[in-house]
């Protein structure tokens, strides 16, 4: 399927559940409620015809100014060869989201990293914890507002110029 018979297929197969970026604005994707995120990504997985069976990638990013935080997932379907970038955003004060790991389980890790730098929890996440930062570690590195320690456990954080 093309990319343009893919995003009218999904257009009809989720209505006005979606909203999407403008054509000349590079790569398709589409952007959808917080409360439909996981089910509309179960859907786009199982249908036979999107079968984006295949998490390329799973990333945040946060935008303090709008005081949210955006999920963006790249997904793909090797049986049908096209893919799909899939976006929602969050509030960062109540950075919570349903995980998408029952659907790609290569989320399991992504979400945790998601976790560590950005402070987003994934309701019914199998392991939640920190991946990269010390379990003690205060803050996450990737929000805008982070503030880094000047040591930890007595050892400096930054490295004289």
């Amino acid at each position: 399927m093309t990319s343009e018979a893919l995003i009218d297929y999904v257009k009809g197969l989720l209505g006005d559940k979606t909203k999407w970026a403008d054509p000349e604005a590079g790569d398709n994707f589409l952007t959808v409620a917080s409360e439909d995120w996981k089910n509309i990504c179960q859907t786009l997985a199982t249908d036979k015809k999107c079968s984006l069976t295949y998490l390329r990638n799973f990333t945040g990013t946060d935008y303090p100014e709008d005081d949210e935080i955006e999920l963006t997932a790249h997904t793909f379907s090797y049986s049908e060869k096209h893919g799909l970038i899939i976006k929602t955003r969050i509030s960062r004060e109540a950075a919570v989201c349903d995980t998408l790991s029952k659907i790609w389980p290569a989320a399991i890790w992504y979400e945790r990293e998601i976790f560590d730098l950005l402070g987003v929890s994934f309701n019914n996440h199998p392991d939640l914890r920190r991946i990269l930062m010390p379990e003690d570690w205060v803050g996450h590195p990737l929000r805008k507002d982070y503030k880094q320690q000047e040591t930890y456990r007595g050892i400096p954080t930054t490295r004289p110029a």
